[in-house]
């Protein structure tokens, strides 16, 4: 997946050498969380965040709070996924491309490459959306690949969703299958399957046994 189309160069850096003023503007006129900023010898050192421009004096230089830059980019040839774990840690919605010789070649955009994860089979191929939990020690993705395959089904992704209390809650996408027949064999597995269908065979039984055993003790 080529992202450099999506770079983006309407921004420039400021300059540590504008007053707090000018990123100040900026960010009145944008919806960005953050401004690249460069040094004098052009050279960019990372962004200020709206948060902190709007605490600090405006006629002062940019350089008096150069301390608050925020130092996070991704390189031209750095892949999507990367850029999207860049994106959720540092809380950002702009993130600074750098060439592999550290040049400023623009930003992207979170909407962006959202946008482009939307495109990707895993939300735009039919399927239906499973989410199983097992322990941290004792999953596997391979294991998961093999449950699903063998029941003739297409596993179209799968990705951690959450870890809590060393179990990890895995959301995968399967399509052309018998969804009953994978929820079974992930039980049998020992997996919990998460998700609630209405005609998921094993629930709907254990339904019917527990109405049979309340018409019984209420006999």
């Amino acid at each position: 997946m080529n992202l450099l189309n999506y770079i983006i160069n309407d921004i420039k850096p400021l300059s540590i050498t504008d007053k707090v003023s000018e990123i100040q503007l900026l960010f009145n006129q944008l919806t960005y969380s953050h401004i690249p900023i460069k040094n004098e010898d052009n050279i960019y050192l990372g962004c200020m965040s709206e948060n902190d421009a709007h605490c600090f004096e405006s006629e002062k230089l940019i350089k008096d709070y150069s301390y608050s830059a925020e130092g996070f980019f991704v390189r031209e040839d750095t892949n999507w996924l990367d850029i999207l774990e860049a994106f959720a840690q540092n809380s950002t919605n702009i993130m600074p491309v750098l060439s592999n010789k550290n040049v400023y070649l623009g930003y992207y955009e979170l909407n962006d490459v959202i946008g482009l994860f939307n495109e990707t089979p895993f939300f735009s191929e039919p399927g239906s959306i499973l989410i199983i939990e097992k322990s941290l020690q004792d999953y596997s993705f391979s294991e998961v690949s093999q449950i699903v395959e063998s029941n003739n089904g297409k596993l179209l992704g799968a990705f951690i969703s959450k870890i809590e209390n060393d179990v990890a809650q895995i959301t995968i996408k399967v399509g052309d299958a018998d969804l009953n027949e994978i929820m079974q064999s992930f039980r049998r597995y020992s997996y919990n399957v998460l998700s609630n269908y209405e005609d998921d065979k094993y629930l709907i039984g254990l339904k019917e046994r527990s109405d049979y055993l309340n018409k019984y003790l209420n006999m």
